[in-house]
């Protein structure tokens, strides 16, 4: 199986290079492939020619979204559609990772798979773009929607935590929105899995259970054996740019399970 990964250089595309390993793998990071522009794009995979193109490159600074939305919208956009033209006439297979920020957070139960969406950030909307662009452009296709991700390359929650609790500071932390902590080496596995089937369409892939910020906090420092401070606080005392939903946990109703979140959490630290 050939594979084209983009976004290869994210935390993401680090694990799936990882457990892809027996795979013919080409990644590509930003900075030598450019997703917005189709007829660059299709020459460099057309010289590939991948069986399968997993497209986990996006704009995913949510806040910073809000100030770019024109940019947001046409990478996560307009460039997942280049990419989904792309794989169609290349007669390629296509994975494209999404969010649970394409739901609006109200339902106050966890979100299956056919749920309406109803996005109330630029980033979610410009995701939710993205998958109906994938849509429209392909049949064999699978949409991967994932939640609070963290892995051991780039920044994330938990090296911002471990960070802020060497000073033996006050940690504020937000109680009021609930999620799905999700290990990208986990999500990897299960993509690695589904690519092997042809039971195409949509799919929540997210470590089992579900948790506020702050008790994922809590669960971090609790692990480590770490004696913080943390106060929780509202989402309205963080004054972020980017609404959050209150309420983003993800139904995985599919055979392809992942642990929960706190055996993923404590695997992840021992690392």
């Amino acid at each position: 199986m050939r594979i084209c990964l983009l976004g290869g250089t994210g935390q993401l595309g680090h694990e799936l290079k990882k457990v892809l390993v027996e795979k013919e793998i080409y990644a590509f990071g930003r900075r030598d492939f450019d997703i917005t522009n189709l007829d660059k794009s299709y020459e460099a995979l057309k010289t590939i020619k991948p069986d399968i193109i997993i497209h986990a490159a996006a704009f995913t600074d949510v806040d910073l979204c809000e100030d770019r939305e024109e940019l947001a919208l046409k990478v996560n956009g307009k460039g997942t559609g280049n990419i989904a033209q792309i794989a169609n006439r290349l007669n390629s297979r296509m994975v494209y990772i999404s969010t649970d920020y394409v739901f609006d957070g109200e339902k106050g139960s966890p979100y299956k798979v056919d749920d309406g969406k109803n996005p109330i950030n630029v980033y979610g909307r410009s995701k939710y773009l993205g998958e109906q662009e994938v849509a429209k452009h392909m049949d064999r296709f699978f949409i991967v929607r994932t939640a609070w991700l963290y892995g051991h390359m780039g920044k994330n929650f938990i090296k911002s935590i471990l960070n802020l609790t060497t000073n033996n500071s006050l940690l504020t932390v937000v109680k009021d929105q609930t999620g799905c902590p999700t290990y990208a080496l986990d999500l990897a596995s299960a993509i690695a899995e589904l690519i092997n089937t042809q039971d195409y369409g949509s799919y929540h892939f997210v470590n089992s259970g579900e948790a506020t910020w702050y008790e994922f906090a809590e669960e971090i420092c609790r692990i480590k054996g770490i004696e913080a401070k943390i106060l929780p606080i509202s989402s309205s005392e963080l004054q972020r740019k980017a609404k959050r939903p209150k309420y983003s946990s993800l139904n995985n109703s599919s055979s392809i399970q992942l642990r929960h979140w706190k055996d993923a959490l404590k695997s992840f630290l021992q690392k």
